[in-house]
């Protein structure tokens, strides 16, 4: 059985995938050049890169930190860790303020296509010539990054556009990165302790999601879509058309904006701009997307902000966004209420709704760190409080407790933080919180509102009027199976995957222990029992290669022993 398991690990399965092997060992060739050896061994990858713990530092004068040898780690593997690193970079919940703050210089930069490659990528795709599509095309791109790079063109009619193209093989490269690195989480949830309370695999998995809608240049175009109907009464915003005759999922046709990012507004030097007044029309503009429309652009950096010569808002980059369902905003109200009127316990009990963690938890100590966090701002009104601080010191106690959010209130938070970085850029004495204070009383409001307990009150009528209906039924067959031994009781499997590793790996050794003493046991009484004719001259040959066989044999074993980390020190 232990040699059916091995034969399925993950480790063999490198082994038998040539591409993945080589992708593998690079992988962990980086980490163990940047003083990450022990990852090697808990994401399972010592046996693509054996007998190596650390392969040296970056040359430099100052020995980089340990979370800036993480982020130059991700830079050297390429697109997919690079898009990791800027995701993870955003998770307050899952990681200390001091990688969130190196992962956060990640940058998604890459040296640009030659404009030939582009062309033939656009005629692939579109089945025309650059030149047949647009009377002008800019070969030097406007911007290049690891998926894509967008070029400036003109339409036959005049219009201007902007066209962003994906870059050659960067979908096989960021799906064998994503099928490498499901294996990794599934690894490290077996070997690695300190990522026993989160669910690794699962967050993998939803990583993989992300990232393969952000390749898929058509659901980006439905999403800018979409926030144009959101914002179709407002003239005030300005979301780009796009244009579908010369849009698939690999080349991405649209209107070009003009105006001036919000990080560049020093160009307008000593002229007069309302940046008060637009800093609150662009968060404004977000929070209305997050309380009312309940779709989001999740990646509201500044450089994504345009200001328009009428004054208006352009917004680009639609890849990335998040969602605000029912149950969210229900959850968002709990959270607001219990914070609004301090009461830790209905926060301990709002935090857990939300399902984020997969162990106990000490709801005393949970509720006192919480009344801790609260002390802080007791008597100050909410206009009052930096919403990037007060989170800040909210994802301590979530880390503290080993808790982690579910990715779409992790998502939306994010994008507050970042929200409020961008007002503050604009107007220094901007508070988010003020901007956010309508909205919160509205959500409140709404969510414990008659009209709303009512429709709740009719659901659970329904739900209740269904289950006396089935009932009867489904407790005759329960009763019928009982009779007739047909029922069943199933056990997921995933909590005994570290113990059947532990089993695989104990019998693995007490097999080739066997298999040493057994070699050594026998080489003995085969000497001394079958002596033929002119033995005694190859006495010593057959004793020195079975001695030599029994060291390599017992060598391997304590080396396999030190090799799996037990005995070993190793950061938790």
């Amino acid at each position: 059985m232990g040699t059916c398991l091995a034969f399925g690990s993950f480790e063999m399965l490198l082994l038998q995938n040539s591409l993945h092997l080589e992708r593998s060992r690079h992988i962990a060739q980086v980490l163990a050049r940047h003083g990450l050896g022990y990852l090697v061994s808990v994401l399972g990858l010592e046996r693509v890169l054996p007998f190596v713990r650390t392969l040296g530092h970056v040359d430099r004068a100052d020995p980089p930190s340990r979370p800036e040898h993480v982020r130059l780690a991700l830079e050297e593997m390429g697109t997919t860790f690079i898009k990791l690193g800027q995701v993870l970079s955003t998770r307050a919940d899952l990681l200390p303020p001091d990688y969130q703050a190196e992962l956060a210089k990640l940058l998604d930069a890459a040296s640009p296509v030659p404009s030939d490659e582009i062309k033939q990528r656009i005629e692939e795709e579109l089945g025309q010539s650059v030149e047949s599509l647009f009377s002008y095309w800019d070969c030097e791109p406007l911007a290049t990054a690891s998926i894509g790079q967008a070029h400036a063109a003109r339409l036959k009619d005049g219009t201007e556009v902007v066209v962003k193209v994906r870059r050659p093989g960067v979908v096989e490269q960021v799906e064998e990165d994503l099928d490498i690195l499901q294996h990794l989480a599934a690894a490290a949830a077996r070997r690695w302790s300190s990522v026993e309370h989160y669910d690794v695999v699962g967050l993998a998995q939803e990583f993989a999601q992300t990232l393969r809608a952000e390749l898929d240049y058509i659901r980006e175009g439905h999403n800018a879509e979409r926030f144009a109907e959101n914002f179709s009464g407002d003239s005030t915003v300005h979301i780009p058309r796009i244009y579908w005759e010369a849009t698939t999922p690999r080349v991405l046709t649209l209107e070009r904006i003009r105006g001036v990012k919000i990080n560049d507004l020093s160009v307008f030097g000593d002229k007069e701009v309302d940046r008060k007044g637009f800093a609150h029309h662009a968060t404004g503009v977000l929070l209305k997307m997050i309380f009312e429309d309940g779709f989001f652009h999740a990646d509201p950096h500044p450089g994504n902000f345009f200001m328009e010569a009428d004054g208006g808002i352009g917004l680009i980059d639609f890849g990335m966004v998040g969602t605000v369902d029912e149950r969210t905003q229900e959850q968002l109200a709990g959270l607001l209420l219990a914070i609004t009127t301090q009461d830790s316990e209905r926060l301990v009990d709002a935090l857990l709704e939300l399902g984020v963690t997969r162990q106990r938890v000490d709801r005393e100590l949970l509720g006192r760190d919480l009344d801790h966090l609260m002390s802080r701002y007791y008597g100050k009104a909410l206009g009052e409080i930096c919403i990037g601080p007060l989170l800040e010191d909210a994802f301590a106690v979530v880390r503290r407790h080993h808790m982690h959010l579910p990715p779409n209130l992790a998502l939306l938070l994010k994008t507050l933080v970042m929200s409020e970085s961008v007002g503050a850029r604009l107007d220094p004495d901007f508070h988010l919180t003020t901007a956010l204070a309508p909205y919160a009383e509205r959500m409140l409001l709404r969510q414990y509102s008659p009209r709303l307990w009512a429709k709740k009150l009719g659901q659970a009528s329904l739900d209740i009027a269904r289950l006396g209906v089935e009932a009867p039924q489904q407790l005759r067959r329960i009763i019928g199976e009982l009779e007739r031994g047909e029922v069943q009781i199933g056990v997921r499997p995933e909590h005994f995957e570290p113990i059947v590793g532990r089993l695989e790996q104990l019998a693995n050794r007490i097999v080739l222990g066997v298999i040493a003493g057994a070699f050594t046991n026998g080489l003995a009484i085969l000497m001394l029992v079958y002596r033929p004719p002119g033995w005694e001259r190859w006495a010593w040959v057959a004793f020195t290669f079975g001695f030599v066989c029994a060291t390599g044999l017992g060598a391997y074993l304590a080396w396999s022993i030190l090799r799996s980390g037990r005995g070993l020190a190793g950061p938790h």
